[in-house]
């Protein structure tokens, strides 16, 4: 397992004039995780609360609105290694971008994205040819350390 950076928010703005910053989550919980890196800096949450679309955040090292306001864009990451630990049958959707996917003994293509539409984890595939298409984590996915074997029955 790689210790690459993994996204858990997104500065979207800044909130008010103190220099609070508005967050897109990507986590439930970003209490956890109260140092974060984004664009070759270190940033400290002294303070986070429900916000509008997301969360409402004070970074030590953000003092103004003209400061929050140039974040905009920022993602602020992780290290993979300071995720909790997975039990059995459960994975971080980063842990599986970028892992080839494999048919009928074949490799078809590389995950590229992983979304929840609600019923479940949807795999985005891109082939060989540069073309992609979904399958269901659930029923076409056998998810392997290295690679992921797809059901034949799905592959396009």
């Amino acid at each position: 397992m790689s210790d690459r950076p993994v996204t858990l928010a997104a500065i979207i703005g800044a909130h008010g004039i103190g220099g609070d910053v508005r967050l897109k989550l990507f986590t439930d919980d970003l209490s956890p995780y109260p140092v974060l890196t984004g664009n070759g800096r270190t940033f400290t949450i002294t303070s986070l609360r429900p916000g509008p679309n997301g969360a409402v955040a004070r970074l030590a090292e953000v003092k103004d609105r003209n400061a929050a306001e140039a974040l905009r864009g920022t993602e602020l990451t992780v290290p993979r290694s300071a995720l909790p630990p997975l039990a059995a049958g459960e994975y971080y959707h980063a842990d599986l971008i970028g892992l080839p996917c494999m048919a009928s003994g074949v490799q078809i293509g590389t995950a590229v994205l992983i979304e929840d539409f609600g019923a479940g984890d949807i795999l985005e595939i891109e082939k060989t040819d540069g073309t992609r298409f979904m399958v269901p984590v659930a029923i076409a996915v056998t998810i392997e350390p290295d690679r992921l074997l797809i059901d034949p029955e799905f592959v396009e």
